[in-house]
Protein backbone atom coordinates (compact mmCIF):
# COMPACT_ATOMS: atom_id res chain seq x y z
CA UNK A 1 0.00 0.00 0.00
CA UNK A 2 1.13 3.35 -1.33
CA UNK A 3 0.93 6.75 0.84
CA UNK A 4 -1.88 7.73 -1.73
CA UNK A 5 -4.50 4.41 -0.37
CA UNK A 6 -3.13 5.45 2.95
CA UNK A 7 -4.27 8.93 2.45
CA UNK A 8 -7.92 7.58 0.85
CA UNK A 9 -8.34 4.99 3.67
CA UNK A 10 -7.91 7.49 6.63
CA UNK A 11 -10.00 10.00 4.79
CA UNK A 12 -7.18 12.87 4.64
CA UNK A 13 -4.91 14.61 2.45
CA UNK A 14 -1.46 12.85 1.04
CA UNK A 15 -0.26 15.58 3.01
CA UNK A 16 -1.39 15.18 5.97
CA UNK A 17 0.07 11.36 6.00
CA UNK A 18 2.97 12.94 5.04
CA UNK A 19 3.04 15.47 8.05
CA UNK A 20 2.21 11.93 10.58
CA UNK A 21 5.37 10.14 8.81
CA UNK A 22 7.75 12.35 9.54
CA UNK A 23 6.53 13.38 13.04
CA UNK A 24 4.69 17.35 12.17
CA UNK A 25 3.49 19.16 15.74
CA UNK A 26 0.98 20.33 12.63
CA UNK A 27 -1.60 17.99 12.77
CA UNK A 28 -4.58 17.68 15.31
CA UNK A 29 -4.28 14.26 17.90
CA UNK A 30 -7.12 12.88 16.57
CA UNK A 31 -6.56 12.94 13.25
CA UNK A 32 -2.69 11.61 13.97
CA UNK A 33 -4.53 8.72 15.92
CA UNK A 34 -6.78 7.99 12.99
CA UNK A 35 -3.70 8.30 10.29
CA UNK A 36 -1.24 6.10 12.53
CA UNK A 37 -3.81 3.28 13.11
CA UNK A 38 -3.96 3.10 9.08
CA UNK A 39 -0.50 2.76 8.90
CA UNK A 40 0.00 0.21 11.81
CA UNK A 41 -3.23 -1.80 9.91
CA UNK A 42 -1.41 -2.32 6.45
CA UNK A 43 2.54 -2.07 7.96
CA UNK A 44 3.11 0.86 6.09
CA UNK A 45 7.02 1.54 5.45
CA UNK A 46 7.55 5.38 4.07
CA UNK A 47 9.91 5.35 1.23
CA UNK A 48 12.99 6.73 2.71
CA UNK A 49 13.36 9.02 -1.29
CA UNK A 50 9.70 10.34 -0.41
CA UNK A 51 10.62 11.49 3.17
CA UNK A 52 13.77 12.86 2.31
CA UNK A 53 12.11 15.10 -0.39
CA UNK A 54 9.64 16.41 2.45
CA UNK A 55 12.27 16.77 5.34
CA UNK A 56 15.27 17.47 2.69
CA UNK A 57 17.20 14.83 4.73
CA UNK A 58 18.14 11.70 4.03
CA UNK A 59 19.71 10.79 7.45
CA UNK A 60 22.24 9.30 5.50
CA UNK A 61 25.88 10.13 6.13
CA UNK A 62 28.94 9.87 3.73
CA UNK A 63 32.10 8.76 5.48
CA UNK A 64 35.38 8.83 3.18
CA UNK A 65 38.36 6.88 3.81
CA UNK A 66 41.86 5.86 2.50
CA UNK A 67 42.47 2.85 3.15
CA UNK A 68 39.47 0.76 5.54
CA UNK A 69 42.28 -2.21 6.23
CA UNK A 70 44.31 0.43 8.38
CA UNK A 71 43.24 -0.62 12.02
CA UNK A 72 43.66 3.10 12.59
CA UNK A 73 40.41 4.22 10.17
CA UNK A 74 38.76 1.13 10.50
CA UNK A 75 38.68 1.88 14.68
CA UNK A 76 36.87 5.23 13.92
CA UNK A 77 35.16 3.77 10.98
CA UNK A 78 33.33 1.57 13.50
CA UNK A 79 32.52 4.43 15.94
CA UNK A 80 31.46 6.61 13.65
CA UNK A 81 28.71 3.97 12.19
CA UNK A 82 27.76 2.56 15.81
CA UNK A 83 27.36 6.00 16.66
CA UNK A 84 25.27 7.29 14.08
CA UNK A 85 23.26 4.39 14.28
CA UNK A 86 21.87 4.96 17.37
CA UNK A 87 20.56 7.98 16.17
CA UNK A 88 18.63 6.46 13.35
CA UNK A 89 21.33 7.57 10.78
CA UNK A 90 22.76 5.19 7.81
CA UNK A 91 26.27 5.42 6.76
CA UNK A 92 27.89 4.94 3.36
CA UNK A 93 31.67 4.56 3.47
CA UNK A 94 33.97 4.71 0.41
CA UNK A 95 37.45 3.26 0.12
CA UNK A 96 39.35 6.03 -1.59
CA UNK A 97 42.75 5.43 -2.12
CA UNK A 98 45.29 7.92 -2.11
CA UNK A 99 44.54 9.39 -5.35
CA UNK A 100 43.39 12.84 -5.64
CA UNK A 101 41.42 12.07 -9.06
CA UNK A 102 39.69 9.30 -6.67
CA UNK A 103 39.20 11.41 -3.71
CA UNK A 104 37.34 14.06 -5.61
CA UNK A 105 35.07 11.35 -7.74
CA UNK A 106 33.78 9.40 -4.40
CA UNK A 107 33.14 13.30 -2.77
CA UNK A 108 30.87 13.44 -6.25
CA UNK A 109 29.26 10.27 -5.38
CA UNK A 110 28.41 10.98 -1.65
CA UNK A 111 26.75 14.23 -3.08
CA UNK A 112 24.77 12.82 -5.61
CA UNK A 113 23.32 10.18 -2.84
CA UNK A 114 21.95 12.86 -1.53
CA UNK A 115 23.81 12.55 1.88
CA UNK A 116 22.99 14.90 5.14
CA UNK A 117 26.93 15.47 5.36
CA UNK A 118 30.07 13.91 5.30
CA UNK A 119 33.26 12.84 7.04
CA UNK A 120 36.84 12.99 5.90
CA UNK A 121 38.72 9.54 7.80
CA UNK A 122 42.54 10.53 8.43
CA UNK A 123 44.91 13.11 7.69
CA UNK A 124 45.60 12.62 3.93
CA UNK A 125 42.51 14.21 2.61
CA UNK A 126 43.90 17.67 3.20
CA UNK A 127 45.79 18.31 -0.11
CA UNK A 128 49.76 20.38 -0.04
CA UNK A 129 47.36 22.32 -2.57
CA UNK A 130 43.88 22.17 -4.15
CA UNK A 131 41.50 21.60 -2.12
CA UNK A 132 38.41 22.94 -3.96
CA UNK A 133 36.71 19.20 -3.72
CA UNK A 134 36.46 20.07 -0.01
CA UNK A 135 35.17 23.50 -0.34
CA UNK A 136 32.91 22.58 -3.10
CA UNK A 137 30.84 19.71 -1.45
CA UNK A 138 30.70 22.22 1.86
CA UNK A 139 28.80 24.44 -0.13
CA UNK A 140 25.97 21.62 0.06
CA UNK A 141 26.21 19.70 3.12
CA UNK A 142 28.69 19.83 6.24
CA UNK A 143 32.10 18.46 5.94
CA UNK A 144 33.75 17.04 9.69
CA UNK A 145 37.29 16.22 8.97
CA UNK A 146 39.02 13.67 11.46
CA UNK A 147 42.32 14.48 12.37
CA UNK A 148 42.61 16.96 8.88
CA UNK A 149 42.58 20.38 9.18
CA UNK A 150 41.21 23.13 6.81
CA UNK A 151 39.93 26.46 6.77
CA UNK A 152 36.72 27.23 5.54
CA UNK A 153 32.78 28.00 5.65
CA UNK A 154 31.00 24.77 6.71
CA UNK A 155 34.33 22.55 7.09
CA UNK A 156 34.87 21.29 10.71
CA UNK A 157 37.52 19.41 12.14
CA UNK A 158 38.75 17.60 15.13
CA UNK A 159 42.43 16.83 15.68
CA UNK A 160 45.12 14.97 17.88
CA UNK A 161 47.86 16.84 18.49
CA UNK A 162 50.18 14.81 17.22
CA UNK A 163 52.93 17.46 17.52
CA UNK A 164 53.09 16.96 20.85
CA UNK A 165 52.99 12.94 20.65
CA UNK A 166 56.18 12.80 19.54
CA UNK A 167 57.45 15.73 21.39
CA UNK A 168 56.60 13.33 24.62
CA UNK A 169 58.28 10.26 23.46
CA UNK A 170 61.25 12.50 22.66
CA UNK A 171 61.09 13.92 26.40
CA UNK A 172 60.68 10.19 27.90
CA UNK A 173 63.39 8.40 25.86
CA UNK A 174 65.73 11.67 26.92
CA UNK A 175 64.78 10.98 30.61
CA UNK A 176 65.74 7.29 30.45
CA UNK A 177 69.38 7.93 28.90
CA UNK A 178 68.84 8.03 25.45
CA UNK A 179 71.11 10.75 23.23
CA UNK A 180 71.03 8.98 19.74
CA UNK A 181 67.24 8.91 18.41
CA UNK A 182 66.31 8.34 14.57
CA UNK A 183 62.55 8.87 13.88
CA UNK A 184 61.05 6.80 10.97
CA UNK A 185 57.71 7.85 9.36
CA UNK A 186 55.68 6.84 6.10
CA UNK A 187 53.72 10.01 5.02
CA UNK A 188 54.12 13.73 4.29
CA UNK A 189 50.33 14.30 5.50
CA UNK A 190 48.98 16.76 8.01
CA UNK A 191 49.28 14.57 10.78
CA UNK A 192 52.84 13.11 9.74
CA UNK A 193 54.00 16.94 9.50
CA UNK A 194 52.93 17.52 12.64
CA UNK A 195 54.69 14.45 14.40
CA UNK A 196 57.90 15.57 12.83
CA UNK A 197 57.90 18.72 14.00
CA UNK A 198 57.36 16.98 17.60
CA UNK A 199 60.38 15.20 17.19
CA UNK A 200 62.29 18.18 15.42
CA UNK A 201 61.26 20.22 18.51
CA UNK A 202 61.95 17.81 21.01
CA UNK A 203 65.43 16.68 20.22
CA UNK A 204 66.15 20.88 19.90
CA UNK A 205 64.38 21.19 23.66
CA UNK A 206 67.12 18.63 24.57
CA UNK A 207 70.03 20.02 23.00
CA UNK A 208 69.86 17.33 20.65
CA UNK A 209 70.88 17.75 17.08
CA UNK A 210 68.70 15.66 14.24
CA UNK A 211 71.83 14.26 11.75
CA UNK A 212 70.84 13.45 8.53
CA UNK A 213 69.92 10.25 9.18
CA UNK A 214 67.77 11.04 12.20
CA UNK A 215 64.66 11.21 10.41
CA UNK A 216 63.89 8.73 7.45
CA UNK A 217 60.80 8.12 5.65
CA UNK A 218 60.19 4.61 4.81
CA UNK A 219 57.47 2.67 2.99
CA UNK A 220 54.14 1.75 5.03
CA UNK A 221 53.67 -1.29 7.19
CA UNK A 222 55.99 -3.49 8.39
CA UNK A 223 58.56 -3.77 5.85
CA UNK A 224 58.60 -0.01 6.00
CA UNK A 225 59.86 -0.83 9.63
CA UNK A 226 62.05 -3.23 8.78
CA UNK A 227 64.15 -1.91 5.51
CA UNK A 228 64.52 1.49 7.89
CA UNK A 229 66.65 -0.95 10.19
CA UNK A 230 68.34 -2.30 7.81
CA UNK A 231 69.28 1.05 5.90
CA UNK A 232 70.19 2.47 9.35
CA UNK A 233 72.56 -0.48 9.93
CA UNK A 234 74.08 -0.27 6.23
CA UNK A 235 74.25 3.46 6.57
CA UNK A 236 76.54 3.08 10.33
CA UNK A 237 73.97 5.18 11.70
CA UNK A 238 74.30 5.03 15.29
CA UNK A 239 70.74 4.88 17.10
CA UNK A 240 70.22 4.10 21.01
CA UNK A 241 66.49 4.79 20.25
CA UNK A 242 63.91 4.13 17.08
CA UNK A 243 60.27 6.56 16.93
CA UNK A 244 57.94 5.49 14.56
CA UNK A 245 54.90 7.56 12.73
CA UNK A 246 52.84 4.51 12.99
CA UNK A 247 52.40 1.21 15.56
CA UNK A 248 52.83 -1.30 11.96
CA UNK A 249 56.48 0.37 11.04
CA UNK A 250 57.51 -0.21 14.62
CA UNK A 251 56.49 -4.13 14.63
CA UNK A 252 59.14 -4.07 11.71
CA UNK A 253 61.64 -2.19 13.75
CA UNK A 254 61.23 -4.77 16.32
CA UNK A 255 61.52 -7.61 13.73
CA UNK A 256 64.45 -6.64 12.19
CA UNK A 257 66.10 -5.36 15.96
CA UNK A 258 65.28 -9.70 16.64
CA UNK A 259 66.98 -10.80 13.85
CA UNK A 260 70.53 -8.24 14.00
CA UNK A 261 70.72 -9.70 17.51
CA UNK A 262 69.66 -6.22 19.17
CA UNK A 263 67.98 -6.80 22.75
CA UNK A 264 64.66 -4.74 23.27
CA UNK A 265 64.89 -2.21 25.34
CA UNK A 266 67.84 -3.51 26.32
CA UNK A 267 69.86 -2.82 23.50
CA UNK A 268 67.97 -0.34 21.59
CA UNK A 269 64.49 1.40 22.92
CA UNK A 270 61.54 1.37 20.78
CA UNK A 271 57.84 3.68 20.56
CA UNK A 272 55.43 3.49 17.90
CA UNK A 273 52.13 5.69 17.28
CA UNK A 274 48.56 4.84 17.61
CA UNK A 275 48.13 2.76 20.27
CA UNK A 276 46.54 -0.32 17.90
CA UNK A 277 46.18 -3.54 18.64
CA UNK A 278 49.31 -4.29 16.75
CA UNK A 279 51.29 -2.55 20.00
CA UNK A 280 49.59 -5.72 21.98
CA UNK A 281 50.96 -8.15 19.63
CA UNK A 282 54.68 -7.73 19.60
CA UNK A 283 57.72 -9.56 21.82
CA UNK A 284 57.59 -6.87 23.83
CA UNK A 285 54.91 -5.54 23.78
CA UNK A 286 55.03 -1.85 21.81
CA UNK A 287 55.12 1.30 23.93
CA UNK A 288 52.95 3.85 21.59
CA UNK A 289 51.67 6.95 21.94
CA UNK A 290 47.27 7.15 22.31
CA UNK A 291 46.20 9.29 19.67
CA UNK A 292 42.48 8.54 20.66
CA UNK A 293 40.99 6.95 17.74
CA UNK A 294 37.79 6.53 19.28
CA UNK A 295 37.59 9.79 21.09
CA UNK A 296 38.22 12.04 17.69
CA UNK A 297 35.81 9.39 15.87
CA UNK A 298 33.13 10.19 18.66
CA UNK A 299 33.81 13.68 18.51
CA UNK A 300 33.30 14.10 14.89
CA UNK A 301 29.99 12.24 15.39
CA UNK A 302 28.98 15.02 17.87
CA UNK A 303 30.22 17.93 15.85
CA UNK A 304 28.32 16.74 12.83
CA UNK A 305 24.91 16.11 14.22
CA UNK A 306 25.16 19.07 16.62
CA UNK A 307 25.61 20.92 13.27
CA UNK A 308 22.78 19.04 11.50
CA UNK A 309 20.25 20.40 14.37
CA UNK A 310 21.29 23.87 13.86
CA UNK A 311 23.56 24.26 16.92
CA UNK A 312 26.68 26.47 17.11
CA UNK A 313 29.70 24.27 16.96
CA UNK A 314 33.22 25.63 16.91
CA UNK A 315 35.12 25.01 13.45
CA UNK A 316 37.83 22.93 15.26
CA UNK A 317 38.55 20.75 17.94
CA UNK A 318 41.83 19.18 19.55
CA UNK A 319 42.41 15.89 21.45
CA UNK A 320 45.30 15.66 23.84
CA UNK A 321 47.09 12.20 23.53
CA UNK A 322 49.04 10.14 26.25
CA UNK A 323 52.13 8.06 26.19
CA UNK A 324 51.30 4.23 27.06
CA UNK A 325 54.89 2.57 28.18
CA UNK A 326 55.11 -0.61 28.06
CA UNK A 327 58.36 -3.22 27.24
CA UNK A 328 59.94 -2.00 24.57
CA UNK A 329 61.26 1.02 26.04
Amino acid sequence: MNIYEIAKKAGVSIATVSRVVNNSPNVKPETREKVEAVLKEFKYTPNAIARSLVKRATNTIGVLTSDVRDSYYASAIYTIEQKFRKWGYNVILCNTGLEIENKREYMKIMLQKKVDGIILVGSVFREKSNNKHIYDAAHQVPVVMLNGDLTGKNIYSIVCDDETGTYKAVELLFSRGHRKMVYLYDADSFSGMAKIRGFKRGMKAKGLIPGSSSIIKVLPGVMGGYEGVERLDREDVKYTAILTSEDVIAAGVLKKLKEAGKKVPRDVAVIGYNNSQVSLCTAPELSTVDNKVEEMAAGAVQILYDVLRGKDVPPSMMVTPELVIRGSC
